[in-house]
This record gives C-alpha cells, sequence and structure tokens, in this order.
C-alpha cells in the first residue's frame, strides 16, 4: 500500500454534479430502509424483507449493487443477533427480542449509495439496546470528523474511542471504504487506530471524497467467524453485534450525509 502522498492522487474527487447523483442514490438507499423499517416485526423472514427491498429500488431505477457481486445472491445482507456483516437472507423467521441489521447497497445513473441499520424486533434487552444506541452514536462521532482538513485518523479514532469507552469492542478484520462509481473504493477506513497498519491513516481528506464510515461493534470480543457459506461473518463467542452505515460526502462546509434518512 502506498504512502500518504500517493494515497491522495488515487482517491476519487467526486465534482458536485456527481454529488448530486450520489446524494440522488443515497436518498433511495435511505426509502429502501425507511420502508424495510416498517416491515421489521416478528413473523417476517429476512427473504420477504429482500424482496421488498429489491422491488422498492427497482421502481425508483436504482439496482442492487450487492446481487450477483462476486457471486452474492440478493438484494440486503441480513445481520441477525451475531452476525456482523453478509448474512445472507432466508426463510427463517425474525423473533421478539433479536436484533437485525439490514445492510443495503444501490446503484443510481452508475453510482453507490450504503448504508446500514441495526433494529430491534419488539423488546429487546438492556444489553442490545445500548449496543445499538452505542454504535450508531460513534457512527456520528466519525462523521463528525469526516471535514476537509483533518486526517482519515480522526474519523477512525474518534469512533474507536466512544466504542471502547462504552465496554464494547469494534470489529478489526472489517472496515469501510470508499464509494462512488465503484462500490468498494479506496480508502479503507478502519474503526480503530493500530499505528502501522494502515497507511490510509495518514489520507487527509478533501472536498469531493465520498466515504462509506461503517461501526461494527460487538457486545464481546472483537474477533469474529466466516460461517460456512463462505459470506456470514459472525461474533466469535456468539454474543451480539450491531452495524450502522452512511455514505458522506466531504465538503468545504462539513459532511454532507448522503444516505440520511428522516429519523437518523
Amino acid at each position: 500500500m502506498s504512502g500518504s502522498g500517493k494515497q491522495a492522487e488515487r482517491v476519487a474527487q467526486y465534482s458536485p454534479a456527481e454529488i448530486e447523483i450520489l446524494k440522488q442514490a443515497g436518498q433511495i438507499v435511505a426509502g429502501t430502509l425507511q420502508l424495510l423499517y416498517t416491515h421489521l416485526q416478528p413473523g417476517i423472514t429476512t427473504a420477504e424483507l429482500d424482496n421488498i427491498a429489491e422491488e422498492y429500488l427497482r421502481a425508483q431505477g436504482a439496482v442492487p449493487s450487492c446481487k450477483g457481486y462476486k457471486g452474492y445472491p440478493a438484494t440486503i445482507c441480513t445481520e441477525i443477533e451475531d452476525v456482523v456483516v453478509h448474512g445472507i437472507p432466508d426463510h427463517a423467521k425474525l423473533q421478539e427480542g433479536q436484533i437485525v441489521g439490514i445492510d443495503l447497497v444501490g446503484s443510481y445513473q452508475g453510482y453507490h449509495g450504503d448504508s446500514t441499520i441495526t433494529v430491534a424486533i419488539g423488546e429487546v434487552d438492556e444489553e442490545r439496546q445500548r449496543l445499538m444506541q452505542v454504535t450508531e452514536d460513534a457512527l456520528r462521532a466519525g462523521i463528525r470528523q469526516a471535514r476537509a482538513g483533518n486526517r482519515l485518523r480522526q474519523v477512525c479514532q474518534a469512533i474507536q474511542e466512544h466504542v471502547e469507552k462504552a465496554g464494547f469492542s469494534v470489529v478489526r478484520d472489517l472496515v469501510g471504504h470508499g464509494i462512488g462509481r465503484q462500490m468498494h473504493e479506496p480508502p479503507q477506513i478502519p474503526n480503530f487506530v493500530v499505528e502501522g497498519q494502515f497507511t490510509d491513516y495518514e489520507l487527509i481528506l478533501q472536498p469531493g471524497m465520498v466515504l462509506a464510515i461503517e461501526p461494527m461493534v460487538n457486545a464481546g470480543t472483537a474477533q469474529v467467524r466466516m460461517g460456512q457459506d463462505d459470506w456470514t461473518m459472525r461474533t466469535a463467542d456468539g454474543r451480539p453485534s450491531a452495524h450502522f452505515e452512511h455514505t458522506i460526502a466531504v465538503s468545504d462546509g462539513g459532511p454532507l450525509i448522503l444516505t440520511k434518512r428522516g429519523d437518523a
């Protein structure tokens, strides 16, 4: 991986016109998640949620970015309880007391928006409620640091500090990313700082850079394990995990949340 000077050259900076299209993509994704939120009740299956998401996306003139990506078979990724990322929708029914993450990427006019919510199914215990709140607040803390002139490490560090102060663990094997014409672009965006592990830490944020910031937070250990389907990533200790994500654009006036929902 190259040094910080060259990284500034390889991280895309999008024009105001492109940012506007990215915002439209982000708003379609946000609208899809808001629709799914209304359906996240005990008894519904994640396969049903997947169908709802794809139908809505396509009705807005967008396409699901994940479906077919490296063979992934669905529109959404579902994260039930100890699933950290990339759970494949199926016909198991959601149950009262679970927490469920929905990760969605949609493409509109060739540009991608990426966002994730984690939702309680009915009433959940205090630990799960706090885990979700801390993770969402960590996302907000990271976004506040995504300002022109700041280094990327300030985003990463703000997330880590908020999570660890609350007694939870930041996943180390998975990171956020740049986004735009491609679903995954430079830079890598860890939710932690380990000196020397990522040269992207030293990237100076510039107007027009577009980032998918996504803390993935575990109630117990930070360690994860891969499932037999080679997609589903779970916590190593079986304890719950939460995940929140927004696509943001760096601007002279501060970070712009392109996937902003009415409630967040």
